[in-house]
């Protein structure tokens, strides 16, 4: 049966943990015919991806946990001359070390970027889902036939089973970069979604005002997208909105006068500053 990922960002600390486990199971083990060993630095087959998005004082980090996407239209496999890549029966995608005559083509060819050169073995190498794990290939005592970046998660962020065992997560998931065409099988649940934050105040009295409303409304269907309402420090954050879109964000207190800010743009995350409302006579 084919196997899938399910990464669950919100879950996801950053504590390198996958990628460090994934090193120790890849440098300097030979697990032939799946793999030869991993460099000790420029080879990241588990990577974390670190995202810092906003700018100050509304600033967020994102991780993301990136490997190959064992894609099941996957460009690597098509460009390969020597027909060194190949799509296991349970869906992962392997590069045969003894084949790969090196020509760096598939390298080119990933629009992920995620697999690399070793200069020293003159092969291209990449995450290989741990096959050599899967089938039982060295196992020690009571370890599970799992990959290690899932195995050494600590916050149970990465999953890794049948389609069909994890069919509700990837209900709730998206992949990445789905305009490539490659069907990956990797999924992301909770990936980043654009936010416009700021914060709201009196400058007659020199304070926060909370309770206000603070709407974030699509230019294009006049629909509200994301509210919130102001915190004792006066601030908001309308969160989830939609890559690349126009906003029109309000902003009502029953005390105050309204307040329109007419184009926001979500091409990135938008800190508003700090608003002025002005009280009603």
């Amino acid at each position: 049966m084919a196997k899938v990922f399910v990464i669950d960002l919100s879950r996801c600390v950053g504590c390198y943990d996958c990628q460090i486990g994934c090193k120790d199971e890849h440098v300097e083990n030979d697990w032939s015919p799946y793999a030869k060993p991993q460099p000790d630095t420029g080879q990241f087959w588990m990577k974390i991806v670190e995202m810092e998005r906003g700018s100050r004082p509304k600033v967020v980090i994102t991780y993301i946990p990136l490997l190959c996407q064992h894609c099941d239209n996957a460009p690597c496999m098509l460009v390969c001359a020597p027909k060194a890549i190949y799509k296991r029966a349970d869906g992962l995608v392997i590069i045969d070390p003894a084949t790969c005559n090196g020509c760096r083509v598939c390298i080119d060819a990933c629009p992920y970027g995620v697999i690399y050169f070793n200069t020293e073995l003159k092969i291209a190498q990449k995450c290989t889902g741990c096959a050599h794990m899967l089938d039982g290939v060295s196992l020690g005592e009571g370890q599970p036939k799992m990959p290690r970046c899932v195995d050494n998660c600590p916050a149970d962020a990465i999953k890794f089973g049948e389609y069909e065992e994890l069919k509700d997560l990837i209900a709730k998931a998206e992949i990445l970069h789905p305009e490539y065409g490659t069907k990956p099988r990797v999924y992301y649940i909770n990936l980043p979604k654009p936010f416009v934050a700021g914060d709201v105040y009196d400058p007659e009295n020199d304070e926060c005002i909370q309770g206000a409303t603070v709407n974030a409304v699509d230019i294009s269907t006049g629909i509200v997208s994301a509210t919130d309402t102001t915190d004792e420090f006066g601030d908001f954050w309308l969160k989830n909105l939609e890559w690349n879109k126009m906003y029109r964000v309000t902003i009502e207190h029953p005390k105050y006068h309204p307040k329109i800010i007419g184009v926001v743009a979500t091409n990135k995350d938008v800190h508003l500053g700090s608003i002025p409302l002005y009280k009603k006579p």
